[in-house]
């Protein structure tokens, strides 16, 4: 564990429903917390059924604690862009509407820079395979607001639950040399 607080950063992240994304990241290492939430929208302090609704312009979000001297953001990227499939707007598999939308929230010009590099890099290779051009929504992080409690741990408490997350089988070439 990092000795410094200065050590963690935080990254939000949407890449469709975030009990598939929670549980992804939560399973990696260096990650501290990962809890659900929204963000990226208008109401403040929306409940799911609202969010569900598409009228607050929110995602569902995962929002990640990290020791970056055990992983990295870019590392956080490769896994975020290689989970989901970040050329179906607004969709991961069975999950559709505005809150399934993939989206790299930013708490830095480093992480913003990062963030546009690999989503480049990205397209490069899902060019080469065929597929369409990235979805992928990079803005400086709002406010980010907890789901209830009965979406946090969602996958852990309940293993037989609906992920839609799939991916495109391409590999994300970001890595800590990037």
């Amino acid at each position: 564990m990092a000795e410094s607080s200065n050590d963690f950063e935080t990254a939000t992240l949407a890449a469709g429903c975030f009990w598939c994304v929670e549980a992804v990241f939560d399973d990696l290492k260096g990650v501290e917390d990962v809890v659900s939430g929204y963000s990226g929208g208008h109401t403040e302090n929306p409940t799911y059924r609202q969010v569900c609704d598409g009228n607050t312009g929110h995602a569902e979000v995962a929002e990640i604690k990290f020791d970056s001297n055990v992983i990295s953001f870019k590392d956080i990227l490769r896994v975020f862009f290689s989970v989901h499939d970040p050329t179906t707007m607004n969709r991961q598999g069975n999950d559709i509407g505005t809150q399934y939308r993939s989206a790299i929230y930013t708490y830095s010009p480093e992480q913003k820079r990062a963030a546009e590099t690999s989503r480049q890099l990205f397209q490069d290779r899902l060019n080469a395979a065929g597929f369409g051009r990235i979805t992928t929504e990079i803005a400086d992080a709002p406010t980010f607001y907890y789901a209830e409690e009965y979406h946090q741990q969602y996958l852990a408490k309940n293993p037989a639950g609906y992920c839609g997350l799939g991916g495109t089988g391409v590999s994300c070439p970001v890595s800590v040399n990037a």
